[in-house]
């Protein structure tokens, strides 16, 4: 039986995991659950999964399930703030730990999961993107095992040699193939893009995501920041890291050998999938996916990305190949950007924009530990909101390590 602690369990991926979790009584059960300030949505949960915590980051939103839950009968535990998400990533009851908090306000959570040597399913990239390898660090000093939620990145790690230690070379990989469906905005031209709404940019063709991540796809920045994360994941090298757009989004990633062998990894785009094989992994279990009818499929296509179309991706290589604080002035930049976006304060194209400037002002400064990478971010964040001229509060801060 594991004990899973879900960080971002009234989310889209919350809402997939609980999915495979309960179809498995017999292998699974919840620990804590932890969210922002949705309460009705995760009162229903804990009266459903009936967790020892239920953590959530808004205080006010904490009160308020509490005396929702009062009564109750629950076992749970409310509790609220930073520390309260903390604890219920690091909890003695649970195991394992999926971390799916968008944005920067996961890496302090999914850090202490490292640290205590859980099994950490990770779907918030920015934990690698910002923390990199003082991330990869922690979670080898803690005896942590990081098992990647993100399609792209769990398709590499079943292509990938079992067993893989972290050296492409070593073990005859020649590159890692990162797949993107194109977006939205895939076919439309790049001169409207101006005038694009946060509901046009949302409206993803094939997953079902939240607003910030469906907007990172929009732009594919997403798909920057998983080249990033598979560096550090993988080991990879900047050069050895490509990414095709595949409208399909059937083949969720590839490996190519040395010698000239691509092994991919397919399905319908479902997150259920990802989530279930870390999960049960080594092992596999039904995760409720429809079977993938090969037959049925019209064709299955791939292109270049048009970086003029798709600029950030450009940026992401850029910071990568930089290193230091590049990469968490980015991302940094990009959710200040995005939020702005999403709340109708700047155009599309500003994400982009911003995210230029940022990084372009951003000096080359090394990031050796988690409060170097907490302070380049604190310090990008100020410059993306006086460029845009926004409130010093506008688009969230990362949460303390």
């Amino acid at each position: 039986m594991r004990r899973v602690s879900l960080l971002g369990a009234t989310g889209s991926i919350g809402d997939s995991a609980l999915d495979v979790v309960a179809r498995h009584p017999d292998r699974y059960a919840v620990e804590a659950l932890a969210a922002n300030r949705n309460v009705a949505k995760l009162a229903g949960l804990c009266r459903r999964f009936r967790p020892a915590i239920a953590a959530m980051l808004d205080p006010d939103a904490a009160l308020a399930l509490e005396r929702d839950l009062g009564g109750a009968g629950l076992p749970t535990r409310v509790l609220a703030g930073p520390q309260g998400i903390l604890e219920a990533a690091t909890c003695a009851g649970a195991d394992t730990v999926l971390a799916a908090i968008v944005g920067a306000a996961g890496l302090a959570p999914t850090l202490a999961a490292a640290r205590c040597g859980k099994r950490v399913m990770i779907a918030n990239k920015e934990a690698l993107v910002i923390g990199g390898g003082a991330f990869m660090r922690a979670a080898r000093e803690g005896g942590a095992e990081l098992l990647p939620i993100d399609s792209e990145h769990n398709a590499l790690f079943q292509c990938l040699p079992a067993g893989y230690g972290g050296d492409l070379a070593r073990e005859g990989v020649r590159r890692l193939v990162l797949t993107a469906s194109g977006g939205p905005f895939r076919t439309r031209a790049v001169a409207d893009l101006a005038s694009v709404t946060p509901d046009e940019a949302c409206a993803h063709p094939n997953w079902r995501m939240g607003r910030k991540v469906s907007v990172d796809s929009a732009t594919m920045m997403n798909k920057g920041l998983e080249v990033i994360e598979a560096h550090w994941l993988f080991g990879a090298p900047v050069e050895a890291i490509d990414v095709v757009i595949h409208p399909q989004s059937i083949v969720h990633s590839m490996v190519e050998y040395a010698d000239g062998s691509v092994l991919a990894q397919l399905g319908n785009p479902d997150m259920r999938t990802p989530i279930a094989q870390a999960l049960a992994w080594p092992g596999r279990i039904e995760s409720g996916v429809r079977t993938l009818d090969l037959a049925s499929l019209a064709g299955l296509s791939f292109e270049a990305p048009d970086l003029a179309r798709f600029p950030c991706l450009g940026l992401a290589y850029d910071a990568l190949a930089a290193g230091g604080a590049a990469p968490v002035a980015l991302n940094a930049a990009n959710e200040i950007a995005v939020a702005a976006f999403l709340d109708g304060s700047v155009p599309f194209p500003a994400i982009h924009a911003t995210s230029a400037e940022v990084l372009s002002r951003t000096p080359c400064a090394a990031v050796d530990s988690i409060e170097d990478a907490l302070a380049a971010d604190a310090q990008a964040r100020r410059l993306a909101r006086s460029i845009l001229r926004l409130p010093a509060d506008a688009g969230g801060v990362a949460l303390a390590a």
